[in-house]
């Protein structure tokens, strides 16, 4: 039986890197997905890929910034399985990095309205979603890095991440007594299409993951999907109001030298 075996998982920000990961992997390990993202092209691609190896898979198209975005895609999940018993939440943009006195309040609007705003309207259809099914279930965050520890040039983004880190928390009291629970994971580096610009910088960015992070590399996108898919199954039955580190180590040391 795989870990997600027939639970209906949506997966956000869904067409690429983490989220395109994330939905193979819990593909694969038995869950019937909701692929949500800006753009259906993706998602309807790798929908259409994965019912191709068999897996049960519906792509939506839809604006996570926006309530009605958000509940269109719960209600495409309730449409399409009849219920809803888990959700990753990895939508998310970011900026190249500029010290935090340099930002433009465009900047602010842009990161906020996705990374955090956007983060709580779909945990808003979400759990109410979970609680009317009256099965429990468990979401999970993708933060980052940045909700954990400060650094430099990503004021703005780790502000959002910080925040997140609250609302998970804050999940945790009004839902648990409904079976509920809400976690995160904070990755550090990820190697995905979206990080490519920074890696194509050449050997001065790749040494500075290689000397900030223990392990020495970045991650790869399906590590994070990895950590996602165990916080959302029966096998995490305990564990609610998390914010785990996937990051080879950094929050451990603090090296951002």
């Amino acid at each position: 039986m795989g870990l997600l075996e027939d639970k209906v998982t949506i997966v956000t920000g869904a067409g690429r890197g983490i989220g395109a990961a994330a939905a193979r992997l819990f593909a694969r390990e038995g869950a019937a997905l909701v692929l949500a993202a800006r753009s259906g092209d993706e998602v309807g691609a790798l929908a259409a890929e994965l019912r191709g190896q068999g897996a049960r898979a519906v792509a939506v198209a839809a604006d996570l910034t926006t309530a009605a975005g958000a509940d269109l895609v719960v209600e495409t999940a309730l449409r399409s399985y009849g219920r809803l018993d888990a959700a990753f939440d990895n939508a998310g943009n970011g900026l190249p990095p500029a010290p935090l006195g340099e930002r433009a309040e465009e900047d602010w609007d842009a990161v906020h309205a996705l990374n955090l705003r956007g983060t709580w309207l779909c945990l808003r259809a979400q759990l109410a979603a979970l609680v009317a099914g009256g099965r429990g279930g468990a979401v999970v965050v993708n933060s980052g890095v940045g909700a954990l520890v400060g650094g430099f040039g990503d004021g703005v983004q780790q502000a959002a991440k910080h925040g997140l880190t609250g609302l998970v928390r804050a999940a945790v009291a009004d839902y648990a007594p409904h079976g509920v629970r809400v976690n995160a994971v904070a990755p550090g580096v990820v190697r995905t299409p979206g990080t490519e610009q920074f890696f194509a910088l050449g050997e001065p960015f790749a040494e500075l993951v290689a000397r900030s992070t223990p392990l020495g590399r970045p991650a790869r996108a399906e590590e994070v999907a990895q950590a996602a898919a165990w916080l959302l199954s029966d096998r995490a039955s305990y564990v609610t109001g998390v914010t785990l580190p996937v990051d080879g180590g950094i929050t451990a040391t603090r090296r951002f030298d």
